[in-house]
């Protein structure tokens, strides 16, 4: 018999108050908001990554009197090859500029996550779970 009880481990009863209540929750919107940041950087990469494929396409043209249609909101405007690729580094340097910006706030997230699993788990131990789910 007292083998079996080696193995089991007593859960403790721990008394979440008014401030735990917050934190977990702060914890909670905070990982949600991360995740959206996350996703908007991967969108703005994948559209500067469109940005340099379309430059890269516009070297490769032979005719510098052709007119490049550019495209601004809903509207496609041509521009001579020139006109275009400065407004293609335009683009491209604002797009960089917003993923910076969003992958520092990702970080700062980040280390708020960190101070708030530090403090819960000092307090919860094993009775929280605070790891993202791999799903």
């Amino acid at each position: 018999m007292a083998a079996t009880m080696k193995g089991t481990v007593a859960v403790e009863d721990v008394n979440v108050t008014f401030e735990d209540q917050q934190k977990i929750n702060k914890f909670a919107r905070n990982t949600s908001r991360m995740t959206e940041l996350k996703n908007e950087i991967e969108a703005k990469k994948k559209s500067l990554q469109n940005l340099q494929d379309a430059g890269d396409d516009l070297m490769m043209l032979d005719d510098d009197a052709l007119l490049v249609p550019f495209q601004i909101g809903d509207v496609f405007i041509s521009h001579s090859q020139d006109e275009t690729q400065e407004m293609l580094e335009a683009a491209k340097e604002t797009l960089e500029q917003e993923v910076s910006t969003l992958e520092g706030r990702v970080s700062s997230i980040q280390q708020l996550l960190g101070d708030l699993k530090v403090q819960l788990y000092a307090k919860f131990g094993t009775n929280i779970n605070l790891e993202a789910d791999e799903s």
